[in-house]
């Protein structure tokens, strides 16, 4: 059977201390952008939905542990999930540990239509620094991007730029990499000098301002697709846009 093709957010936001309410503002936010989705289960080991009557109080308690468990829709034929998970400051931009939000849809006109609200809602309620929207047959050309050795240098296909791993990074404001639709708060736009409206009218017509003053900034119509000489021009020119994504400028 074939694999169903999913789009996939995931944003990076400070890490969890406490209930501050981020991990339910996060499944409100996707419920809120797919109003026919509900968040209210979990799988057991054997992959199977089971219903959680008191979601909310479980997140907290989850919350409280330092964790977003994942919960789904209880839809197998139509998947939805999202979870947390917890990165050390060892491997994290500035030192500073973060929370990694994931979320995948299935990739049909529907999640098409509302992935610029979902991110916008998932990034917002996680207080996320940054964020982004990638086809699941994307995401691992976007890996090949990264240098694993700071001495050996390293090429990556199709002509895209080298990226440093996030540990690399100076701040968790810094961008890791571009995706099809992009969240950047207002510490983020402001660290890579978004927007500038001398350079930045074709990105612009394509974007919109957040409630916090961020931004959902989408660079092609359609979903990413490498394979297509546009998309892969447009993704060519953000990244020499904006050069302190993937940490490609001097140590300041």
């Amino acid at each position: 059977m074939t694999k169903q093709r999913t789009l996939i957010h995931i944003v990076f936001a400070p890490a969890l201390v406490g209930n501050d309410g981020r991990t339910l503002a996060v499944v409100h936010g996707i419920e809120r952008a797919h109003s026919d989705v509900r968040l209210e289960w979990k799988l057991s080991e054997a992959g199977r939905p089971i219903a959680l009557p008191q979601r909310n109080e479980w997140l907290a308690e989850a919350a409280v542990r330092g964790e977003f468990p994942l919960l789904c829709n209880g839809d197998e034929r139509y998947p939805v999930t999202v979870y947390g998970l917890q990165t050390s400051g060892r491997q994290s931009p500035g030192g500073q540990p973060l929370l990694d939000i994931h979320v995948e849809l299935p990739l049909d006109a529907a999640s098409i239509e509302a992935a610029a609200d979902s991110l916008e809602g998932v990034a917002e309620g996680a207080r996320a620094f940054w964020g982004r929207v990638l086809p699941d047959g994307v995401a691992p050309e976007i890996a090949k991007q990264f240098r694993h050795s700071m001495e050996l240098p390293h090429v990556p296909p199709r002509g895209l730029p080298a990226l440093n791993l996030p540990k690399h990074l100076r701040s968790p404001e810094i961008p890791h990499y571009l995706g099809w639709l992009n969240y950047w708060s207002a510490a983020t736009a402001e660290a890579i000098g978004f927007p500038d409206p001398a350079r930045d009218a074709a990105l612009l017509s394509r974007a919109r301002r957040t409630a916090t003053g961020g931004w959902v900034v989408r660079l092609t119509e359609t979903p990413l697709d490498l394979d297509n000489p546009l998309h892969l021009e447009a993704l060519l020119h953000a990244y020499e846009r904006f050069p302190e994504i993937g940490g490609r400028v001097p140590a300041r």
